[in-house]
């Protein structure tokens, strides 16, 4: 990505890691996920600050509750429960809802070391 040819700004690239809401509010057993997930999270601004020279920009979006390959197995009820406990909208994210956001990180140059919650406002319980 640093050998990419600048534009007027001099942007190289884009790196987005996916962390987890978990990152935060871990739950009562996930203490080795949650400890992962805060590492991407911590290791944001100061790698965005590594590669800032470079041209390239560092961001993370930490995702609540999504419909994933995972989630898909699990029975429809089970599914709905758990989007009901998403604030708003109550329901699981859709793949391109992330994908969008993704998008727009992508656009806006300015946003630079930040981690984005994406998760309807979800506060995960212990």
């Amino acid at each position: 990505m640093s050998q990419n040819k600048p534009d007027p700004d001099g942007h190289r690239g884009l790196v987005v890691n996916t962390a987890s809401v978990a990152a935060f509010e871990g739950q009562v057993g996930q203490a080795a996920y949650s400890a992962s997930k805060g590492g991407i999270v911590g290791m944001t601004l100061p790698i965005a600050r590594d590669l800032a020279p470079l041209g390239i920009r560092v961001v993370t979006i930490a995702p609540g509750l999504f419909f994933t390959p995972l989630l898909a197995g699990l029975p429809e009820r089970v599914r709905n429960f758990l989007g009901q406990q998403v604030p708003f909208p109550s329901r699981l994210g859709h793949p391109a809802e992330y994908a969008h956001l993704v998008q727009a990180l992508a656009e806006n140059p300015m946003i630079n070391g930040e981690v984005v919650r994406l998760d309807g406002a979800l506060r995960m319980q212990p």
